[in-house]
């Protein structure tokens, strides 16, 4: 089993930018696909963006598209969620997660089976 920290939440400006890792416990990381997903006040968890094994397939949510950027070093085990041009929509707590299963495009809560604790991410206008 695989354990899942997230940091680098805050509060920013509309327009700011913050990173969040997701540093993982054991020594298979390499092994996991990854994702991040947010959830707002009174919404349902969603995808934002996902990448493989190797870091050579990302996928990302069209309302984050272009905006933000996933990353892994499995060196370290940590995955990277850059996020740039913030808009107050993206206020959410953000969750990392990961999968160990051969999931194609892996956007679904369901695909995933271990998560973080949560970040919370406060963009103000």
């Amino acid at each position: 089993q695989v354990q899942l920290v997230e940091s680098g939440g805050g509060l920013v400006q509309a327009g700011g930018s913050l990173r969040l890792s997701c540093v993982a416990s054991g020594r298979t990381f390499s092994t996991y696909i990854m994702g991040w997903f947010r959830q707002a006040p009174g919404k349902e968890r969603e995808f934002v963006s996902s990448i493989s094994r190797s870091g050579g397939s990302t996928r990302y949510a069209d309302s984050v598209k272009g905006r933000f950027t996933i990353s892994r070093d499995n060196a370290k085990n940590t995955v990277y969620l850059q996020m740039s041009s913030l808009k107050p929509e993206d206020t959410a707590v953000y969750y990392c997660a990961g999968t160990s299963r051969s999931v194609q495009g892996p956007i679904r809560r369901s695909d995933y089976d271990y998560w973080g604790q949560g970040t919370q991410v406060t963009v103000s206008s």
